[in-house]
């Protein structure tokens, strides 16, 4: 029988998260037998492939890929090609989903006639809770780290957005538009939602739907996440050469990282004491703002240095990758 929902899984060395993401699949109140879940492994070397085979064997609807490329947006195309699905949902090996998701989502792709895409809010969690796993989980639930990123910060209401996270797509949508964009090893999602909307039709986020996200739990991985992040921004501009593959708040790290590198710069080629002041104004400017702000999220489980911390290595990471990107840009091939 042909199943209802493909969930499609990328998956590469998550022992630790992928049973959580396929149990909280399989209990969400959709039939499991109207269900596919394709985990696509990069060839994991934790225990992660071990524990696919026996989830496999243990419930039929959990199929393992091979990905022998390694990279996320060919795992994706590899379950989008794959799915037998009506509809296909994209998932995180990071991730587990409440109860009602699925039918939550199918429910308002139905409602809604202009519908492409439907996904739910997300909450960042960590699996070991400490003050830096608290306090980066801090960062990644507030507009000053995240921006207008509404699946993050939440909403009361429907809304249309840019983009969603663990989306519910019609299956024959996106085979239609060819799958992800394999140039790109980051902001593939990003630049297939604005691919979709410009098909026409919109992309909504519902509250009625919620699933968790966890983070990772280092300062040091936050920061190796985000720079890579940062990094494909103008890349991804570059390769798609549309401007519209992102949205202005991937940018502003950027901006401010040149608001004071640029003063600095100048002051020690002119010599002018002024652009120094100007970058040491800037920087005690936005020093201030986060304090105040790191101060206001503290919530009895994260520090408020490590809060502050955590927004200026989530800003400086980001923005330096996307400037690593900018100047590494005549060495980026737009090859399909």
């Amino acid at each position: 029988m042909k199943p209802e929902v493909s969930v499609v899984i990328p998956c590469y060395n998550e022992v630790r998260y992928i049973k959580d993401c396929i149990d909280s699949l399989l209990s969400n109140g959709t039939d499991p037998s109207h269900m596919e879940l394709l985990v696509i492994d990069g060839g994991s070397t934790d225990g992660t492939l071990a524990l696919l085979n026996e989830l496999s064997q243990r419930y039929p609807q959990v199929k393992v890929l091979n990905n022998p490329d390694r990279i996320t947006p060919r795992a994706l195309n590899i379950g989008v090609h794959a799915a037998q699905g009506t509809y296909m949902l994209i998932s995180s090996a990071h991730a587990s989903f409440d109860y009602g998701y699925i039918g939550t989502l199918i429910s308002a792709m139905s409602q809604y006639a202009d519908a492409i895409g439907v996904g739910g809010v997300m909450e960042t969690k960590v699996k070991n809770s400490t003050a830096m796993s608290e306090s980066i989980r801090t960062v990644l639930m507030h507009p000053v780290g995240v921006g207008n990123a509404k699946f993050r910060t939440g909403v009361s209401d429907v809304i249309a957005v840019d983009t969603v996270p663990f989306g519910l797509y019609r299956a024959q949508e996106l085979k239609a538009v060819g799958g992800y964009d394999e140039r790109l090893i980051r902001n593939h999602d990003m630049e297939l939602s604005k691919r979709l909307l410009r098909n026409g039709g919109k992309i909504y986020l519902t509250p009625m739907a919620r699933c968790t996200y966890y983070a990772r739990e280092t300062f040091r991985a936050m920061a190796k996440n985000n720079f890579n992040n940062g990094k494909w921004n103008l890349k991804t501009v570059y390769i798609t050469r549309t401007f519209s593959s992102l949205s202005l708040r991937h940018f502003i790290p950027m901006l401010f990282l040149g608001s004071w590198t640029l003063p600095l710069l100048l002051s020690l080629i002119t010599w002018n004491p002024w652009w120094s002041l100007a970058s040491i104004g800037a920087l005690s400017a936005y020093t201030g703002v986060l304090t105040a702000v790191s101060w206001r999220a503290r919530n009895g489980k994260n520090k408020v240095l490590m809060v502050l911390l955590g927004f200026k290595l989530l800003h400086f990471s980001y923005g330096l990758g996307s400037l690593i990107g900018l100047l590494s840009l005549p060495f980026t091939s737009r090859k399909i």
